[in-house]
């Protein structure tokens, strides 16, 4: 059994990789989008390699936008009894244009690679699929070029994935008051710190949404918020899970909140050295945990 001293140092080792992933993707590469075709492409080699150097397969989805080949990566690890039952989980790897994306989406990105290492000898009941999904920012967002929607609409024709979990924005906590902002009529019932990870969902996936939360704090003492709600709440539908809800899919979207915490966000100033990764590998563990009980369900 691990010792505490043990568990120390395996979340400080946790903690300086997270810091590594997202110092390349958002230092070393830097803003990563379509119209910055080698960086994009630098940041999907970088992924595919930190996989591959774990002893995975990596898949890659392909399609072509604007005359340039862009890609979906994934892995697999597959289950035991229940092979064709996905539990999925994603994160986007482009930026916005303007903005190095430190917290969106690298600190999604960090947290999906290291996911991987921390489960990459499960052995549950269903699979678990982990996915870079290329493309999520504007002008890509809610249309056919959208990298998840491509995806989320080549599965519908498979049926398979029983929840998506999208990765959006896991690296700002803020311990002052008022640190934390919310849509009209909602800030009455949730805290106005943002020292938190939130779980968000359409109406139709508040199961998928009870179960994850309830998986999540089974595995981690972070405090964890959730919120179902109709998509048109300004920023429930803000990411991939959006691609999934339109296929039929049940979804849930796992998100610091974005805009209603983070003061860079699609900004210059959204830089790796804004983050904080001592609670964001607290979220990465507990999302791994979250992710077996899922599979194991």
């Amino acid at each position: 059994m691990p010792t505490p001293a043990d568990t120390r140092f395996a979340t400080e080792d946790l903690q300086a990789r997270l810091r590594h992933h997202v110092f390349i993707l958002a230092g070393e590469i830097g803003e990563r989008h379509v119209w910055r075709f080698p960086a994009l492409q630098a940041a999907a080699h970088y992924i595919r390699g930190e996989w591959e150097s774990m002893g995975f397969r990596v898949g890659a989805q392909g399609y072509e936008v604007d005359g340039r080949w862009c890609e979906n990566l994934e892995i697999m690890l597959p289950g035991a009894e229940r092979r064709s039952e996905i539990i999925l989980a994603g994160a986007h790897y482009d930026t916005v244009q303007g903005s190095p994306g430190a917290d969106d989406n690298a600190s999604g990105v960090a947290a999906l690679i290291e996911i991987a290492r921390l489960l990459r000898n499960i052995c549950a009941r269903r699979s678990v699929k982990l996915v870079a999904f290329v493309n999520e920012e504007p002008p890509f967002f809610y249309f056919g070029e959208m990298g998840s929607a491509v995806y989320a609409q080549a599965a519908r024709r498979r049926g398979d994935i029983q929840v998506m979990l999208s990765l959006e924005m896991l690296g700002c906590y803020l311990a002052e008051a008022g640190s934390q902002a919310y849509p009209p009529l909602l800030a009455r019932f949730y805290p106005n710190r943002g020292n938190f990870i939130a779980f968000v969902s359409n109406l139709r996936s508040f199961r998928q949404l009870r179960r994850a939360v309830s998986a999540f704090k089974a595995s981690s003492a972070l405090q964890c918020e959730s919120l179902a709600s109709p998509a048109i709440v300004p920023g429930v539908s803000w990411s991939d899970q959006l691609s999934f809800w339109r296929a039929g899919y049940r979804a849930v979207m796992v998100t610091d909140t974005a805009f209603y915490r983070n003061p860079h966000y699609h900004s210059p100033r959204d830089t790796p050295d804004t983050l904080d990764y001592a609670t964001m590998s607290q979220v990465v563990e507990g999302l791994a945990g979250t992710l077996r009980v899922l599979a194991d369900g």
